[in-house]
């Protein structure tokens, strides 16, 4: 059974065919687009870390959204940027040596975009729901992209089953309560069904005030974990610098040649890197998963590309900066050939190089990023479940009551499973829930990418002085609709 679920995650679904349309998806926005997510990184940064230092980011009350720009980026972070950076890529280098490492940058080049893409669709494509308030994400852009503009009539629906059927696959196979018990149990020595019991009641104590409070949260939470994570690990990056140069040198040799058996690692090709890569980058940065624009679709902004801005920032920042911190910190201490997998060899490497308080503050970290990542995984569902639901209100409360109530339990009990039985890499696992979206929403993506790039068209006119701005162009899916109707009744 391990077996075929390995050969399934590696070689079917993380295989050739997900990697051709991503890098096929990639190269087609990067080229038609004019390579934007690299001449315009400074005009990227000026537009979303630039807003937060001069806190301009507080849009007008008159701009639709639940939530601002940055708590819907605090969010969006809250979701990706957490245990997957610590224990997702010590693990990718454990598993695919330091060759992953590029091909994770490379993917993350390429998502930038696609997240950027994908963003800017969901906005876009948004509904109003009956309290006035916008939700969005892939269903939403399959059924008025897909569905409305371009006359597929009910033929987007399979699509959105498989896709919602992966989303909500994770709610029952995640890593986030497994890899955090695991740290949590091993520094305060406990056991790991009481440590997993404690992360569910934290989990229920932040997600149970909505989503507007989570993103308030986020906003105070988000930025602490982070800067505080990057600072200890590049502490532990210079304290092991004379190994920098050679570590770096491996990455670039390794992604092209594979990594010899060492230590407690057992070496892999070239293919095994790359797929291993692609995967831990996407399951960070969550960049063609479909999950951070339900997010991001909520969010107050003047135009849709104004917020695919952030979601490509969110790219850079998850694995550009963070991920790179975890895999040089893992690498040039040579801890990842211990033979030390997960979280736990995060871990140890704080722990053998900062002592006690390395133990305390990964301990603290990892437990933060577990209950921000869930809260950030629970917005995502709820507005799929929106969307499922449609315009019945009664229907759409019990759903997210229901919901609420049952939200942290079921990986709880995959962590009692993995503990008893353990025949299976709960990597590989969630590998599978994430391949799976990915594949349908890249494709989408790809299909829909025309009407983005009419969008980008109409935002460089207007900001960035690039072209002549049509101000009857309608910037939203909703407004392009009142407008037909209107000229419909003329």
């Amino acid at each position: 059974m391990t077996e075929f679920f390995n050969w399934f995650a590696y070689d079917i679904l993380w295989g050739p065919p997900l990697i051709a349309i991503m890098v096929i998806t990639g190269l087609y926005l990067t080229i038609r687009t004019g390579f934007f997510q690299i001449r315009h990184l400074g005009y990227i940064f000026n537009r979303t870390l630039g807003c937060i230092l001069r806190k301009d980011h507080v849009q007008d009350e008159n701009d639709k959204g639940l939530l601002s720009p940055y708590e819907a980026i605090a969010t969006a972070v809250g979701g990706s940027v957490g245990f997957g950076n610590i224990a997702g890529v010590a693990t990718a280098v454990t598993t695919g040596g330091p060759g992953a490492v590029f091909w994770m940058w490379m993917t993350a080049l390429m998502g930038m975009l696609i997240k950027q893409v994908e963003v800017t669709l969901a906005v876009y494509y948004r509904r109003t729901d009956e309290e006035g308030n916008p939700y969005g994400g892939p269903t939403y852009y399959m059924e008025y992209g897909l569905g409305e503009e371009r006359h597929w009539g009910k033929k987007w629906l399979p699509l959105a089953f498989v896709f919602g059927l992966g989303i909500f696959s994770t709610f029952f196979i995640s890593a986030s309560n497994f890899t955090t018990s695991e740290v949590l149990a091993s520094s305060l020595g406990l056991k790991q069904e009481l440590a997993a019991l404690m992360l569910v009641i934290f989990t229920y104590a932040l997600i149970w005030r909505g989503v507007k409070k989570l993103g308030q949260i986020f906003v105070k939470l988000v930025p602490v974990m982070s800067v505080g994570y990057l600072l200890f690990g590049i502490v532990i990056i210079v304290l092991n610098i004379g190994n920098l140069l050679p570590t770096i040198t491996a990455i670039f040799r390794e992604a092209f040649t594979g990594s010899a058996a060492l230590g407690g690692f057992t070496g892999v090709t070239v293919s095994k890197a790359i797929s291993t890569g692609m995967a831990r980058s996407v399951y960070s940065n969550e960049a063609g998963w479909g999950t951070s624009p339900m997010v991001h679709a909520s969010s107050k902004t003047r135009h849709p590309v104004e917020q695919g801005l952030w979601g490509s920032f969110e790219v850079f920042v998850d694995t550009f900066v963070v991920c790179t911190v975890t895999a040089l910190s893992v690498l040039i201490t040579g801890e990842w050939t211990s033979g030390a997998t997960n979280a736990t060899l995060a871990l140890n490497v704080f722990r053998d190089n900062l002592g006690g308080f390395g133990t305390l503050f990964m301990t603290v970290t990892m437990v933060i990023f577990s209950v921000t990542t869930s809260g950030g995984w629970y917005v995502y569902y709820e507005a799929t479940l929106r969307h499922l639901a449609g315009d019945h209100a009664k229907v759409k409360k019990w759903l997210l009551l229901m919901f609420r109530y049952f939200y942290a339990l079921p990986p709880f009990l995959l962590t009692l499973y993995l503990i008893h039985v353990g025949d299976l890499s709960i990597w590989t696992m969630v590998d599978i829930t994430s391949g799976i979206p990915t594949f349908i929403n890249v494709i989408v993506v790809l299909i829909l990418s025309g009407t983005y790039f009419k969008l980008l068209k109409d935002y460089k006119a207007r900001y960035m002085n690039e072209g002549r701005p049509d101000e009857n162009f309608p910037i939203f899916y909703e407004d392009k609709k009142k407008q037909e109707a209107l000229e419909g009744r003329k």
